[in-house]
Order: C-alpha cells, then structure tokens, then sequence
C-alpha cells in the first residue's frame, strides 16, 4: 500500500479514543485511502487478493462491505464515502513516484514468490494493490445498493472531505493523511476501524492502534501557528506536490516558521532549495476545487440487487450477504426509531 501524505507525526496533537467515544457520529470518509488499505491487506499468505472465480479482484469489496456496515450498525455512525477526482498537474510527478514503488515492489514480490519466501512476498505485495476503474466502480454499485452515500470529488478526495466537515455536512473527516488538516479539515478522525491493527510493511509486521482525534484549532494553539503557517510548514517537509528540503523534518520546519512566520521572509538558504510554485501548492490547500453537488442522506437498501452483485457476480456466500442486509436492515430500524423520538421532543 502506498499511500504518502505530508508528514506530520513527529509534532501532531492528538487524543487517542474508543470506537464508543464516536458512536453516533457522522464522517466524510477518504474512499481511495480506506480501499487501498483493503485491497492491501485483504490477501493469502503469498500474497494474492481474494478474487472471483472470473478472476475479478474482491478484497477491496470484502473490508468494505463488513467494515462499513458494523461501523454503521453497531456503533450508529453515518458514513458518507469521498472518492478521487482528476490530480492537481502538480501532484503527477508524486503519482509517478508511486507507480514506480508499485513496480519495485511488484518485482521483489514475485522473486520472493519464486524462492518460497512467504513471509517477504506478503509484505511486497501489500505495497503493489493499485486501484482501476473497475475496482472502484464496483465499491460505489456495492455502497448504492446497501444505500450509503458517496461523493465524487472533481479533484482532491481529502479536500472535498475537508470541505464537507468545514461546512457541517459531517462531524469531522476520515482519513488516514494528515493532509486534510492542510486542507482545513476542523477535526480529522484516523484509524476508524474494527480490527484495530495497521499493518506495517516496511518492518513486516503489524501494530495495535486506535481511534485518533486532530482537532485543527487545539493542534494549531498547540503549535502556536496559524494555518496558512501549516501549510509552508507542509511545504518545507514536503507534500503530494513538491518534495521537501532535505534535512528538514517537521520540527524543523515548525521552528523556521515559527521564526520567519512565513517561507519567503526565511534565509536563502532555505527559499532557494524550495520549487517556484510555492503559490501555487498555498492555492491549492486553501482554495481547492470542490463541490455542493452531493447529499449525505442514507439511500435505500436494496436487498435483491445487492445479492445479486456479491452472490450472482462476485461469488461472495448468500450468509455473508445476509449478515450485511441484517445489519443495514438494524441500521435503518433504529435511525427511524431515533428520529420517531426526536420529532416528538
């Protein structure tokens, strides 16, 4: 899984939760993250997604069919998926670098298979899992049919997130980047899942995590800036549009900007090892192209249809389908009940 963002942890702020702490509450989330993950992990011990018996990729549609609807059914979040427009011309030469690690990784992937060696081929080919149309195009026809919202974002997926929390449409964004905080994002939610491991694959194993909470304003009072500060901060440790300077972390970066307030009042030294579309990266962050084309109301289950997609096309088994239709159903049944009661208060 390659997935990159601009690196913030050394200095982020953040207050571990429950999944309890978040039930009930409503979130926009990054679809390409959350299916990049799956399609990562979902895999044989050698490797290999979960597929069809046609030979079509599944695992992406396994995490999130199961994920999704306990998330929704046992802890009454609402969910509403964000997925990827057309990149920013800035971001391509980041999405070449990409496809290259994918190639790489791809390459060690199938040596480690050649030799029998599991345990390598399983951490190379979790960074190899790319995302087609087609494998998106299914997880939208499965969230329609079990009736949850998605949105397709002209550019940016986390800015369109960003945007939805900012507006009040949803509680907060979810992602696993710390870039929807540039994109001004009040509260970023990471980790929302149920297993509460993240796989690690550059050291092949594992790692316990929980629900972590960035709420924007406390993380910029914590760090004494601003959010246009932020974003220069971004620049100087580098971001999905420009790399970084070498030998600047995020501390650093924090106390050059926390001295100069701004990149262009910094020393040569540092501006002129800095790309000229400095401007440029700022816009993006601070005016991302987004839209108000979308709704975040919870569609229509529909049970037929739905086991006709995951039994009839994609070989999943008519009780595991049952179990999602149960618990959408549950779902449902107990928002009609809230707002029965809440009408009448």
């Amino acid at each position: 899984m390659i997935i990159l963002g601009v690196l913030l942890t050394p200095i982020i702020f953040r207050k571990e939760l429950e999944l309890d702490d978040l039930r009930g509450k409503s979130f926009a989330v990054d679809g390409y993250i959350v299916l990049h993950e799956f399609l990562a992990m979902i895999r044989d011990r050698a490797g290999t997604p979960l597929m069809d018996k046609d030979g079509n990729v599944t695992s992406h549609l396994v995490g999130l069919a199961f994920r999704t609807t306990r998330l929704i059914s046992d802890y009454g979040m609402s969910l509403v998926f964000v997925f990827d427009g057309k990149p920013p011309s800035l971001k391509m030469g980041e999405i070449e670098k990409r496809r290259e690690a994918r190639r790489k990784a791809e390459r060690e992937y199938r040596e480690a298979v050649e030799r029998g060696d599991l345990p390598t081929a399983f951490s190379r080919a979790v960074m190899t899992g790319g995302l087609t149309r087609d494998l998106v195009d299914d997880a939208k026809r499965l969230l329609d049919l079990l009736g949850i919202p998605w949105v397709q974002a002209p550019s940016e997926g986390e800015a369109q997130a960003a945007y939805m929390a900012r507006q009040g449409h949803v509680w907060a964004s979810n992602s696993k980047d710390y870039d929807s905080l540039l994109f001004g994002a009040p509260r970023l939610i990471r980790f929302l899942s149920i297993s509460g491991r993240e796989w690690l694959p550059s050291k092949g194993r594992a790692r316990r995590v929980c629900p972590e909470l960035i709420d924007l304003e406390k993380f910029l009072d914590h760090l004494g800036i601003n959010r246009e500060q932020l974003i220069d901060l971004g620049i100087l440790v580098g971001t999905d549009f420009n790399d970084g300077i070498k030998g600047v972390g995020p501390k650093t970066a924090l106390k050059l900007v926390r001295e100069h307030g701004r990149i262009e009042d910094m020393p040569p030294g540092i501006r002129d090892k800095l790309p000229d579309t400095v401007d440029r990266i700022r816009d993006l962050y601070l005016n991302p192209d987004v839209t108000d084309d979308f709704s975040v109301q919870q569609g229509v289950l529909q049970e037929e249809e739905l086991d006709a997609f995951l039994v009839g096309y994609r070989n999943f088994s008519t009780k595991r389908v049952q179990t999602l239709i149960n618990r959408m159903r549950s779902s449902a049944a107990q928002k009609s009940l809230n707002e029965f009661f809440g009408g009448r208060g």
